[in-house]
């Protein structure tokens, strides 16, 4: 099993292209954890800003995409992708594992996560929306922040993808792979 995770790219080609092309190949599906296409008034506009084309490389895409609706996330967005943006959560079973996917603007608190995530029994939590990665296993249960593919907030500047598979699950610096958070045996 593999999934590629990706969040937040507001709209900007280079960071899914970058994703995809690089890491999420081979992939059984892709998770984006919200903000895919509009920038957002809080966030600057680089030059790949397109979300235009996004939208045609997303919904080119072979692999099944799932998609959390985030805060920057407008009916109108939603209506140019071919598959669903999912509000408040989606949610995804595969190989026994019970996925929760949302953005993380209406569940900011670790307190609200853990509840989310044990009213739905979930072994793995993705949440976008802070653009700063987090990966932590408390009780059953990992909770997974990619961080942002295009706009990160790290203080290093690095932008952010993750890659699960059935031995491990990664945070990978977008540019050049290096492995800045990993957690094997998460299933334990």
């Amino acid at each position: 099993m593999k999934i590629g995770i990706i969040s937040d790219t507001h709209g900007h080609v280079k960071a899914w292209s970058q994703a995809y092309d690089t890491y999420f190949q081979g992939a059984d599906f892709i998770i984006h954890g919200g903000d895919v296409l509009y920038h957002g008034p809080r966030n600057p506009m680089k030059p790949d800003y397109n979300p235009a084309k996004l939208v045609s490389l997303i919904n080119a895409c072979p692999i099944p995409v799932i998609i959390a609706k985030g805060n920057c996330d407008s009916d109108v967005d939603g209506s140019c992708l071919e598959m669903p943006i999912l509000s408040p959560y989606a949610f995804a079973y595969m190989n026994g594992l019970r996925i929760v996917v949302t953005h993380g603007d209406s569940c900011m608190t670790d307190a609200a996560k853990d509840s989310m995530a044990e009213h739905l029994k979930a072994d793995v939590f993705i949440s976008g929306h802070i653009h700063v990665p987090v990966l932590q296993k408390r009780g059953k249960t990992v909770f997974l922040n990619p961080g942002s593919a295009a706009l990160t907030k790290r203080e290093d500047g690095k932008n952010t993808i993750a890659v699960l598979t059935d031995q491990e699950i990664q945070i990978l610096d977008l540019a050049t792979g290096d492995v800045l958070l990993s957690l094997e045996d998460y299933k334990e």
